[in-house]
């Protein structure tokens, strides 16, 4: 999840804001307002944001998003694309937003991927016998039948690969490299793969993308290149990585015997889940909240991303009840099928693309819902500093930063097609220790933490759906 880099006249866009505020010159927005105006106007949201942030976090909705989040994951689970967990998620949550009286409660039809793990295992079989933690990649060829047993070269980079290349036919790679960033490393689980069959392996095991295990291994999607061999590929664990690259630097052979059972169906008929507030006087405009409703196969898929989704429900439950309807139609989505490359999402942006002008801001939250810190955002210089009196509303949380590079896969066409776009930024340094684990269940989520999410996020789509002028792009 790498982030954006903004540049604008070849300063950046923190630098243009610092000069367009000092001069006091930002220049209008699209219906001609001068800024001071929208920010004297942004101010007066300060009592209904207060009442927003004193319901969710103290109020009668205290604690509902957490309580919420539960009984959606303990009831359905995980819900991987294509399954028959990700449909009963959809038909629960469908059910679940028309009873709490969210208004045009609907179903978007996609097509997404249907990828079943199957049984899988990798043993160790020299030096010693050792039975490995495996998850088998989204998109994973099978084995053949009686698995592969191989020698293992191990690698810490694509460059010791290339270097090694006639070391690795015939052979299963492991790849020990180390965790720079998610954004850096997850190149190896997404082409490790490819990389290795060009050089002639039969099949890769990857170390788990994560700074942090205690013996678990991380799944995810992984590609396949065109017109390279598919070879079988997992992650295992950082331990047995480890254990692996000191063997080979002591000089052992390895020898591990892998077996998956993967298989690949037809893509399968899914849904996008969407609720709204429809707008009082422009309801043709929106401002969209949204998370992923499915998720890996193991864990509950709590944090990834079923807090994203419940906190983009929870926004709308709370301004209902307050009894706020914005001038534009806040709109919320979750997702189909994220964790396979953003596949509903994708659907929903070629079906809906016609009407861009329209679409005032596009929220996502997939990087957890740990304690908020603020937003980050993508846009002009001048949606920038309307944001920014837009967090000032935040202040009794303490949630009031606005950092650049809006992120989410979900949400990044449009930002490239020109529309603001904005993330939650949360304290998320544990998160890479859960992501696309069995450790991503409800022990993972703090009631308290979601509170003040769920705040966030209502506080910022309300007051920008009713702004009198959309954000200027």
């Amino acid at each position: 999840m790498q982030g954006r880099q903004i540049k604008q006249c070849g300063l950046s866009s923190l630098t243009l804001l610092a000069t367009f505020l000092h001069c006091n010159c930002l220049p209008h927005s699209t219906g001609g307002k001068p800024f001071p105006e929208t920010a004297k106007e942004i101010a007066s949201y300060a009592k209904v944001a207060k009442s927003i942030i004193d319901l969710a976090v103290y109020g009668k909705a205290q604690n509902r998003s957490y309580e919420r989040l539960a009984d959606f994951t303990d009831t359905i689970g995980n819900r991987v694309s294509g399954s028959k967990n990700l449909d009963l998620a959809i038909k629960y949550m469908f059910s679940a937003l028309r009873k709490d009286g969210l208004e045009n409660v609907h179903l978007e039809p996609v097509k997404i991927p249907h990828w079943v793990r199957g049984v899988e295992s990798a043993v160790m079989l020299q030096p010693r016998n050792h039975t490995m933690a495996i998850l088998g990649l989204g998109s994973s060829v099978a084995t053949p039948q009686g698995g592969i047993e191989a020698e293992v070269l191990v690698v810490e980079s694509f460059e010791e690969l290339k270097k090694r290349q006639k070391e690795a036919i015939g052979k299963i790679v492991v790849y020990n490299q180390p965790f720079v960033s998610y954004g850096e490393t997850v190149q190896y689980r997404e082409f490790g793969a490819s990389k290795a069959a060009e050089v002639g392996a039969v099949a890769t095991l990857i170390r788990s993308i994560t700074p942090f295990s205690i013996n678990s291994p991380h799944t995810g999607w992984q590609d396949y290149q065109e017109g390279v061999q598919k070879i079988p590929t997992a992650c295992i664990t950082v331990e047995d990585a480890m254990m692996m690259a000191r063997m080979a630097k002591r000089g052992q052979r390895i020898v591990v015997r892998l077996t998956m059972n993967a298989q690949t169906f037809p893509d399968a008929d899914s849904f996008n889940t969407v609720a709204e507030i429809i707008g009082s006087e422009h309801p043709e405009q929106v401002v969209l909240l949204s998370g992923h409703l499915d998720s890996w196969d193991v864990g509950q898929g709590a944090m990834d991303d079923g807090g994203g989704a419940l906190i983009s429900w929870e926004a709308l439950s709370l301004l209902k009840d307050l009894g706020l309807r914005p001038r534009r139609t806040l709109r919320t989505v979750l997702w189909s099928a994220e964790e396979q490359g953003g596949v509903g999402a994708q659907q929903y942006f070629q079906l809906h693309k016609v009407n861009i002008s329209n679409f005032n801001l596009v929220m996502e939250s997939d990087m957890g819902t740990f304690t908020p810190l603020g937003l980050q955002f993508t846009g002009s210089v001048q949606a920038r500093a309307v944001m920014a009196e837009v967090m000032k509303l935040l202040k009794p949380i303490n949630t009031t930063t606005l950092e650049e590079h809006g992120e989410g896969i979900d949400i990044e066409m449009w930002m490239d097609a020109g529309v603001p776009g904005a993330s939650l930024h949360v304290a998320d340094s544990r998160y890479f220790w859960f992501h696309h684990t069995n450790g991503d269940t409800m022990s993972v989520q703090s009631p308290i933490e979601m509170n003040l999410c769920s705040a966030l996020w209502a506080v910022v789509a309300y007051v920008v759906a009713d702004l009198e002028e959309m954000l200027p792009r």
